[in-house]
């Protein structure tokens, strides 16, 4: 490739004659990030623009105008529907656009909002002060800072102002649109949109529940038989459905999926044979779900699943708990659960107790083999989240335990010296130079010096929300007392199996634990079956 940058921006921008995108081959490996970082930036100002340009379609298009709006006189019905027409977007894409074009009209970034005689124009505005917590995220997206659908997910996430919401709501969302942009380049748009949802359950604890029960209303399951003799399943499943059937989903298609290996020689095996399994995996994943329901839970479910049993683990910290205020997680899902929700779980299943410092460690729950015990999974699940590799979104059921110090060296097989890795960044921790350190709290992802030659440490901060929740509340204790907090977690598990607990820690595999929940404060529950090391 000869073009240079100029040539290519001159070229996107200039549509009356035919456009080509260039060929990149020839550049360099620093060359060719760079210009794809200058075109995302670009595509972003291009976004941004089209979002004012919505913004100003639905003005035009405003419901007092009747059929002499824009849209109506151009034969739309709405118009996100014109916008849709014009940009060749999807119907989500022109609603998006319009929405944040509104929000950034309304921060002021754009636009003038008087009369041609220099007063106020009543038409416009009308809803700047509906959500003043998002004029940071308008001007960073007039900016470029940040794409529409980062903006949409803060904008969804953090939820809106109504007569039964906290007093002091809006200033408290404002603070939490700061800090989602702030994190928003080390995030994905789906944790992004996480993080938006689980901060307005910080902030407004009594919503959980309500939203809780809106999402079930709305699941359903639709059987649509089709002319050639097949059925389409359309649907929709709650978050805590969810979880268990994408358990038992997981369990079933995980070695297909580069989930993690298995040091039992069934599991192996068994694994072996679903790798040269002819069939898809989703040919694998609807083949589950059909003999699972054709069982029905008469049979042995390894048959199926292997060692793996469909679960939802609920995560929640002892003083939610004890308290009956505040919202749990279920592992594996973006949306938080309400206490009722965890109470109903614990009820059920009982729990396991993790102990945590202050700085959000869990306290070490003993053994010195090569490999962590299924106790240090669970206190390592619950303090990780899911793969500490930043960017990456894989929960702990895909998880591998890696030793930042090696064993090899003299690593000890601790809570402390153990973090989760999906099996890709595992095996690119051994196998590409990367390395995973630890400074006091806080782990580090380091790349090689053929990624980046002064070898920064990266952070990699834990993606637990029930975590950051325990470290507010450690900062903000109750009675004065701060030396250890406690994450509960409880699991529900689909088939039959035993209950066991030694002092609040699974002695062996299975469920645990029976009896009353730890003390609260400073105990903290959970429970898991044993997957690969």
């Amino acid at each position: 490739m000869t073009s240079s940058l100029a040539d290519v921006l001159a070229a996107i921008g200039d549509v009356s004659v035919g456009f080509a995108p260039p060929d990149p081959s020839g550049l360099d490996d620093d060359a060719l990030l760079s210009m794809q970082r200058t075109l995302a930036e670009v595509g972003r100002r291009v976004d941004a623009t089209q979002a004012r340009f919505a913004a100003e379609v639905a003005h035009r298009s405003r419901p007092e105008l009747g059929y002499d709006g824009l849209a109506q006189k151009r034969g739309a019905r709405t118009p996100e529907r014109l916008v849709q027409q014009i940009t060749e977007t999807s119907a989500g894409e022109a609603r998006s656009l319009v929405r944040v074009g509104k929000l950034m009209e309304q921060a002021g970034d754009a636009g003038d909002d008087t009369t041609a005689d220099g007063s106020p124009d009543p038409s416009r505005g009308c809803e700047a002060d509906a959500a003043p917590w998002l004029r940071d995220v308008a001007t960073a997206v007039a900016a470029g800072r940040l794409s529409i659908e980062r903006a949409e997910a803060i904008r969804a996430g953090l939820g809106v102002v109504d007569e039964h919401s906290p007093a002091d709501l809006t200033g408290r969302l404002t603070e939490a649109a700061a800090t989602l942009l702030r994190e928003s380049p080390s995030l994905t748009v789906e944790r992004l949109a996480a993080r938006a949802r689980f901060l307005r359950a910080e902030l407004d604890a009594s919503a959980v529940a309500a939203n809780e029960r809106l999402l079930r209303e709305r699941r359903y399951l639709h059987l649509i038989p089709q002319a050639d003799g097949m059925t389409r399943i359309t649907g929709l499943l709650d978050p805590e459905s969810a979880a268990l059937v994408g358990s038992a989903i997981d369990a079933a298609t995980s070695p297909r999926r580069g989930g993690p290996r298995f040091v039992d020689p069934d599991e192996q095996n068994r694994a072996e044979e679903l790798t040269r399994d002819p069939r898809s995996i989703e040919q694998i994943a609807l083949d589950s779900l059909v003999e699972l329901i054709r069982i029905a839970g008469n049979a042995d479910a390894s048959t199926i699943l292997g060692a793996r049993r469909p679960a939802v683990r609920i995560l929640v910290t002892a003083r939610d708990l004890t308290d009956g205020t505040g919202h749990g997680v279920i592992e594996g899902q973006t949306t938080p659960v309400g206490i009722d929700t965890v109470k109903r779980h614990v009820c059920t299943a009982g729990g396991i107790p993790i102990m945590f410092d202050r700085t959000g460690q869990a306290i070490d729950l003993g053994r010195t083999a090569r490999l962590h015990t299924t106790a240090q999974r669970i206190a390592i699940s619950a303090r990780d989240g899911g793969c500490i590799f930043p960017g990456c979104d894989r929960p702990p059921s895909w998880c591998e335990v890696h030793h930042p110090e090696t064993w090899l060296r003299g690593g000890r097989t601790s809570v402390e010296n153990g973090v989760l890795l999906c099996r890709h960044h595992h095996m690119l921790v051994h196998n590409n130079g990367w390395e995973v350190t630890r400074r006091g709290g806080q782990y580090y992802v380091v790349p090689p010096s053929t990624v980046d030659p002064t070898r920064t440490p990266i952070l990699a901060p834990s993606k637990s929300p029930v975590l950051r929740r325990l470290l507010q509340q450690a900062r903000e204790p109750r009675g004065g007392v701060a030396s250890r907090e406690s994450v509960a977690s409880r699991e529900s598990v689909a088939s039959r199996e035993s209950v066991a607990s030694r002092e609040g820690v699974a002695s062996r595999e299975g469920v645990a634990s029976r009896g009353a929940i730890a003390p609260p404060e400073n105990r903290a529950h959970h429970a898991s079956p044993a997957v690969g090391q």
